[in-house]
């Protein structure tokens, strides 16, 4: 035997392991260093993203000051575009008429209308309607998306929504109509890079979209996860745009929900889930619950997703929900705040009428109050983000179930959410 031939071939598989184990050594090193050197690029992205968005931010907020305007201001029709007429859905291009630059929103704002609606009764006052902006923000044009409201189904003999019905039966290219500013504290802030889930239903998608296009338009890689429930295919609004942003976008994750798909709807083409938006769907589907989430939609449905996420562990301050009816304010309100709200016992006196009565935790409002008693007050949304209901109040105290969208100014109430928490009295 050669001992030295041996030793020989021992000493070069010693090196050859040497050197596979200094390669692997190499290799582990250079992936870690590639892992670390991509998530440093990362999150130097996200950082000059943070940095751009607050400089935006404070030229928007100057642009702000420079081109609001206050009370009304006079809109063209360019453009009416009927999104999905089995929903009913048809979006207004509306331009200022003064041809004056637009101040920027924050997208999920809504614009407040005043419509001349033709009506016999003797100095009757324009309608005030209040519809979500419905693109990202555009210094030429605004858009809203209006779904036309029909009467009740089980109460068919109801007249359909009067504002949504004057606007897809009378408003047409190149009328005139009269804007209030952007307002409502229903907006996604884009100074953060924090992932979100937007949440839709039905024409609740009209707020959300405007949050998913300002991403998508900014080029930002802000997770995005949004969800959008209906019954069927033909009422899918906006199909093929979410669709492209979905395939444009790796960070958009497009989650379709059909309650009652058609024959031909496709699972997995059409939409992604069969059944409800929800709390369950988002255990299946997000990583986790750490997200913040924007919701609009209608009321049971708002119920239940803000009543699960709570139930899920989501801190309240991570969800945030757009009313946009009397009903959704009733499911949407925190159980709590509802509870303190119901409180009965106090005394409402309508000044101007005379008149003053035990208030009641079932009329929800004192608008709902007045207008049970035959007192006579404006109203518009009734959702808190108009100001038509706006009343002097002249002593006592009110709370709101939800925060509204409008500010009102010291001495005023919004009758159309306040409750009494003493005994009040308001100019009416």
């Amino acid at each position: 035997m050669n001992f030295g031939s041996v030793a020989f071939q021992g000493a070069g598989a010693l090196i050859v392991i040497g050197v596979m184990a200094q390669l692997a050594l190499l290799f582990f090193s250079s992936l870690r260093r590639a892992l670390y050197e991509k998530e440093h690029y990362k999150r130097s992205l996200d950082l000059l993203d943070h940095r751009v968005e607050g400089a935006r931010e404070h030229r928007q907020t100057r642009e702000k000051e420079e081109l609001y305007w206050n009370g009304l201001r006079k809109f063209v029709v360019k453009k009416k575009f009927h999104e999905c007429p089995d929903l009913g859905i048809c979006s207004f291009y509306l331009e200022p008429h003064d041809k004056r630059p637009l101040p920027p929103f924050n997208p999920g704002q809504y614009l407040t209308f005043n419509l001349k609606i033709p009506d016999r009764r003797k100095g009757s006052k324009p309608t005030v309607r209040c519809y979500s902006l419905s693109d990202s923000p555009n210094e030429d044009y605004y858009r809203v998306s209006i779904k036309r409201i029909p009467p009740p189904p089980k109460q068919p003999e109801l007249p359909p929504g009067k504002g949504s019905g004057f606007f897809h039966d009378s408003i047409h290219e190149g009328d005139i109509i009269d804007v209030k500013a952007p307002s409502g504290h229903f907006w996604l802030d884009m100074t953060k890079t924090t992932p979100v889930v937007l949440i839709g239903g039905g024409v609740g998608l009209t707020p959300v979209m405007s949050m998913l296009n300002t991403i998508r338009d900014r080029g930002y890689n802000r997770e995005v996860y949004f969800f959008y429930g209906l019954r069927h295919s033909e009422e899918h609004g906006m199909k093929e745009h979410l669709e492209q942003i979905a395939r444009e976008a790796d960070n958009v994750h497009l989650h379709i929900c059909y309650s009652n798909p058609l024959e031909g709807d496709v699972l997995g083409k059409d939409f992604q889930h069969k059944g409800w938006v929800g709390p369950d769907l988002f255990k299946e589907v997000l990583p986790s619950n750490n997200f913040e989430y924007y919701i609009c939609g209608p009321g049971p449905m708002m119920e239940s997703v803000t009543t699960g996420l709570r139930e899920w562990g989501v801190p309240d301050d991570h969800v945030h929900f757009e009313a946009f009816g009397p009903a959704t304010v009733k499911k949407a309100a925190k159980p709590e705040v509802k509870e303190s709200a119901a409180s009965g016992g106090h005394k409402v006196t309508f000044a101007s009428s005379d008149t003053t009565v035990e208030w009641s935790a079932s009329a929800e409002s004192v608008l709902e109050l007045a207008e049970a008693n035959d007192i006579a007050m404006d109203s518009g949304c009734r959702a808190g983000n108009c100001g038509a209901c706006l009343v002097a109040i002249k002593s006592g105290e009110v709370k709101y179930p939800i925060q509204p969208g409008y500010d009102a100014e010291s001495g005023t109430i919004l009758a159309c959410c306040a409750v009494p928490s003493t005994d009040i009295v308001v100019d009416a």
